[in-house]
């Protein structure tokens, strides 16, 4: 379960994490208001599920009533990558010096919790992570002991924060590592961490994940859920229609499969092979032609896919009726949407091969051979 910023600010800031003065707001009139009580200059937010919203134009920074008038109407009703803006945070602005990123999540390779720091915030981490891997902190936890204070130290040491910061930014860490534990988290960052002209550091955004599974442990984040105020974007409203066992991902290459393991292992081989992943979308066991034709609508109905790549292993669900399926949905289209590439294997996959009709997608024999192939058309379109 993903928290809204405005929620997640909420919780850091009852555990004592610095955070901007801020209101929620649903109407134009309600964020002036908000704006008006704060105190200019102010931030008016998106509060979607998206990550850079501040590119994509949901997010300004206004000095007066009428830029605040101006930034709420157009914020409010926009269509912000799929998801429809019904709701804006107001937030005080931070006059910042610098900007740092601290964040927990699980290391599965390790099977720890791991700790993260970095000088490098304010823009995208995984970005971070991938060209300079050096400039991310990191420290591995003992879930038995919990993090240590030397721990917190050490990963702000490592990371290079001045020293005037270094023992507020690991006082973060720490309560930041400590919600994540005590709330069965699975993702926590603050990204930035603002530090100000007098050496504060404020939580200028906020990002909490919530292990579902364990939301019975935890009523009081499981009811923000239930508050009714999560809009659902038009993809999750049609995994609801259709049934779907959906998650949109950051990335651009859709993924359609039956079972999660088999699209987990998907998923997998995109990154391997460079890609990004854009969803989970499992269509199931004995998934008949119209239910494939329904899950290739809901990906070429995500903005962000640049690519599809169709990965059945066929047991109840017969390779050929997925490629009826798979013909049924391109044959609507004057022009294919995104480029498909299919892998069949399994029950009447043979049959199913030769029903596809390769003017409309890729055909590929191999796993592997097809995920690369859906990468390499997600690369030519991002070029």
């Amino acid at each position: 379960m993903r928290l809204h910023e405005y929620q997640a600010k909420q919780v850091f800031s009852d555990a004592g994490i610095p955070t901007p003065a801020s209101e929620l707001a649903g109407t134009v009139d309600e964020a002036v208001a908000a704006a008006e009580e704060i105190g200019y200059p102010v931030a008016i937010k998106a509060q979607v599920h998206v990550g850079g919203r501040g590119k994509a134009g949901g997010i300004k920074l206004v000095d007066d009533a009428d830029e605040a008038e101006e930034a709420a109407e157009d914020i409010l009703g926009m269509d912000l990558k799929g998801y429809t803006v019904d709701r804006v945070l107001v937030e005080e602005a931070v006059d910042f010096v610098n900007e740092l990123y601290v964040g927990v999540t699980m290391d599965r390779g390790e099977g720890k919790p791991v700790a993260m720091v970095s000088t490098r915030g304010g823009v995208n981490i995984e970005e971070v992570a991938e060209e300079d891997p050096d400039a991310i902190a990191r420290e591995h936890i003992d879930p038995a002991f919990g993090m240590h204070p030397y721990q917190a130290r050490k990963a702000v040491y490592d990371a290079g924060v001045d020293r005037e910061i270094a023992r507020d930014v690991a006082s973060v860490l720490t309560t930041l590592y400590q919600l994540w534990d005590d709330r069965d988290g699975a993702d926590a960052e603050i990204n930035p961490l603002m530090v100000t002209s007098d050496d504060d550091v404020i939580a200028a955004d906020a990002v909490f994940n919530v292990d579902e599974d364990a939301l019975f442990r935890q009523p009081e984040l499981q009811e923000m859920e239930e508050e009714g105020e999560f809009a659902e974007s038009e993809l999750d409203q049609k995994a609801d229609e259709y049934g779907f066992d959906y998650v949109r991902l950051s990335g651009n290459v859709g993924i359609i499969g039956n079972g999660a393991g088999l699209v987990m292992t998907t998923l997998d081989l995109v990154d391997h092979y460079g890609g990004e992943p854009a969803n989970f979308l499992d269509v199931g066991g004995g998934a008949k032609a119209d239910r494939i034709a329904n899950a290739l609508d809901m990906v070429f109905s995500d903005e962000n896919v640049d690519s599809v790549v169709f990965n059945i292993f066929g047991g109840i669900t017969r390779g050929d009726e997925v490629a009826k399926g798979i013909n049924q949905a391109l044959e609507q289209f004057d022009e294919i949407p995104k480029p498909v590439v299919v892998r069949l294997a399994g029950t009447n996959w043979e049959e199913g091969m030769e029903i596809l009709n390769e003017d409309l997608v890729t055909v590929e024999k191999t796993l592997e051979s097809a995920v690369q192939r859906a990468v390499d058309y997600a690369e030519e379109v991002e070029a």
